[in-house]
């Protein structure tokens, strides 16, 4: 059993009282000085107050210099972050949190905001660590924040000669990255290849950092007492009544007022309240929705391009947040706001604060996914009952009955934190700790389905609507496609209200760039979005009479009669010889048939393209689907180009790498 573990479980066993703390710190105090402070081989570990507490102590520097800051401040333990979607970010949070409960003190760091150049100075800071908790988009790309020091990378890095390192690897496309990472040996001590998993290997990394760091065992009651008590990183600080209301937040990103007074230029940071000019249904029947919704650009100056995202940032339900403050017992028009307790942190608030609680559970917390296992942990402290106190602390173990606990009453019954509070009544926790505890609510991106040849003053999104009933028999509405369904231009609508907030982000996923080159795009259901974009661009080319060469489309849906999305569209190209068209309709015949059932029918046709230097693309279900056509691919490979397996799977690492064979797929 690890260090960890052992504190994790001895912190469940008792609560602290006043004469409990008291001896503690009688032989605590003892114990440090008879090891430490006598010998003069160590300075003693410096505890303080068992109380809520800043994890992170202030620093007298006004230098911007991470290594600065550590040293100005005893910290030995950075942990950077590239993140796109606020995952990574969160679990660096944690880490950095969770440092200080095992002696050490860490800091979190935006790449993007630091001088990576002074990563060789870390070997300078004694028993210092640096752990990136790295997050991919797309094919395996750094996340924005990371770009540049990706590029810092790839154009050669000095040697890190006793930097000790640990990583996190958050991908679905971690076989296409993981290659990258270790070919710039940057990253030569720890490696830890994770996804949703990653919590049971938080306490693992720093019980063993802690071997080194830490040469005191007899302190182990101690830290036993540390891991119990609630560590908050951000104090709820109260707001005047008569605080000026233009200076708070009511929903913006960033800037106070950037709704109200938009100003170019638009990015993650400064989102354009772009019109919705169209919201059709394109289903033709059925139970099933999905949406054509058209966003105006016309007086952002936004540019995009053929197979670029577009950002929404979504607001969550009124009737859970309603909820939220009826269970909770507030008012959610108060107006408070969180602040950073570690006043150098670069981060000062969750969240843009001040605001009320309803526009924080509206605009900036995630209150639909499920709660993860450090926030029931906390949780568990405000619980009445010493049976639900368990309850709670079991889904929070690492092991298997904890894991299967959680997975079944939280993943399995998609229980979100309302819910969590309606069926476990004597929870009462604060409502402020709540808005700490719960990720940030994120952007959702979607695919361009146009291309800005056609439309250069609209976005076109095609989404489709998610909505199901829980075990629990309650009502899941996706966040945001929910919120856009209801989002529909009509005379009795206040055109305000029919706007949302996006910007655009650039991707990879792009057409060749002579139109003389022949490409194959598979994309079944939505997978279509992308390539709606990409057929109208070459669509475009071949009415201004340039050379337009093979455009072939593998699409498939359910039913044709019912979810052949964009039908009229793609028929018109089709019969313009524009078009190559395959479609599989997996439910309007006895057996199912998909897209990759109809690659495997058109070999020759496959294997022309690659031969004539073409690109590949895909775009849909990562689970399945593309993992069927990656096999399909190999298969024509060792058919037509007579190549063993492994040879097969070589020829597309190449074409992947010289971006002849792009994916944009989800799970």
């Amino acid at each position: 059993m690890s260090t960890a573990q052992e504190i994790d479980m001895a912190a469940t066993d008792s609560l602290i009282s006043m004469t409990d703390l008291f001896i503690l710190s009688l032989a605590g105090g003892f114990a440090l000085y008879w090891f430490f402070i006598r010998n003069k081989k160590q300075e003693a570990p410096n505890f303080k107050k068992l109380s809520i507490a800043p994890v992170l102590e202030r620093s007298e520097s006004s230098d911007t210099s991470f290594i600065t800051k550590m040293k100005n401040t005893s910290r030995n333990v950075v942990v950077f972050y590239g993140s796109q979607t606020g995952t990574a970010e969160e679990f660096a949070t944690r880490l950095a949190k969770d440092a200080s409960r095992y002696g050490m003190k860490g800091m979190v760091a935006d790449p993007e905001e630091c001088e990576m150049d002074d990563l060789a100075k870390l070997a300078e800071i004694e028993n210092s660590l640096a752990i990136f908790c790295m997050a991919t988009y797309g094919e395996g790309d750094p996340t924005d924040n990371a770009q540049e020091f990706h590029e810092y990378l790839a154009n050669g890095s000095e040697a890190m000669t006793g930097v000790k390192f640990a990583l996190f690897v958050l991908s679905h496309a971690i076989l296409t990255y993981l290659p990258f990472v270790l070919s710039h040996a940057i990253l030569t001590y720890l490696l830890f290849v994770l996804s949703h998993a990653i919590l049971t290997y938080i306490p693992f990394v720093l019980s063993h950092s802690i071997l080194t760091y830490l040469p005191f065992v007899l302190s182990h009651a101690i830290l036993t007492y540390l891991q119990f008590v609630l560590t908050r990183q951000y104090a709820l600080s109260p707001v005047p009544e008569d605080f000026p209301k233009e200076k708070i937040f009511t929903g913006e990103v960033a800037r106070v007022g950037s709704f109200a007074n938009q100003k170019p230029p638009y990015d993650v940071k400064n989102p354009y309240l772009a019109p919705i000019t169209v919201n059709k249904e394109l289903h033709k029947g059925g139970d099933r929705s999905c949406m054509h919704i058209e966003l105006d650009i016309s007086e952002s100056k936004i540019r995009y391009e053929t197979g670029d995202h577009v950002a929404i940032y979504p607001i969550n339900d009124t009737d859970i947040v309603e909820k939220l403050g009826q269970r909770l017992g507030i008012d959610l028009d108060t107006v408070f706001s969180l602040t950073n307790i570690d006043e150098d942190a670069s981060k000062k608030h969750p969240f843009p604060c001040p605001c009320s609680y309803r526009t924080a559970l509206m605009h900036y917390i995630d209150i639909t996914n499920p709660p993860r296992t450090h926030v029931l942990a906390e949780l568990a402290e405000y619980t009445e009952s010493q049976t639900d106190k368990e309850f709670l602390q079991k889904m929070t173990q690492a092991t298997e009955e904890g894991k299967k606990l959680y997975q079944d009453w939280i993943h399995n019954d998609h229980r979100n934190i309302l819910a969590v509070l309606e069926d476990i009544p004597s929870l009462h926790p604060p409502v402020d700790h709540i808005c700490e505890l719960l990720p940030r609510l994120q952007p959702r991106f979607y695919s361009i389905s146009s291309s800005p040849k056609v439309y250069p003053k609209s976005i076109h999104v095609t989404a489709v609507l998610i909505q199901y009933t829980t075990p629990t028999n309650r009502l899941s509405n996706g966040v945001c496609t929910s919120w856009l369904a209801s989002k529909k231009p009509s005379e009795d609508n206040n055109s305000s209200q029919l706007r949302v907030p996006i910007y655009v982000r650039k991707s990879q996923f792009r057409l060749p760039f002579k139109p003389s080159t022949p490409i194959v795009m598979i994309g079944p259901g939505t997978g279509l979005a992308p390539f709606r974009g990409f057929i109208q661009e070459r669509n475009y080319f071949h009415d201004e009479g340039k050379p337009v060469a093979e455009t072939i489309l593998y699409f498939g849906c359910r039913n044709k009669g019912v979810d052949f999305i964009y039908e009229e569209e793609m028929m018109k190209y089709a019969e313009k010889k524009v078009l190559t068209l395959h479609t599989a309709f997996s439910r309007d015949q006895p057996n199912k048939v998909y897209v990759q059932h109809l690659i495997d029918q058109n070999h020759e046709e496959i294997w022309n393209v690659l031969n004539n230097n073409g690109h590949i693309y895909i775009c849909g279900d990562a689970k399945n689907m593309a993992r069927d056509v990656h096999s399909m691919m190999v298969k024509i490979l060792t058919t037509k180009g007579d190549m063993s397996t492994s040879d097969a799977e070589d020829y597309i690492k190449k074409l992947q790498s010289k971006g002849r064979y792009s994916a944009d797929v989800w799970s």
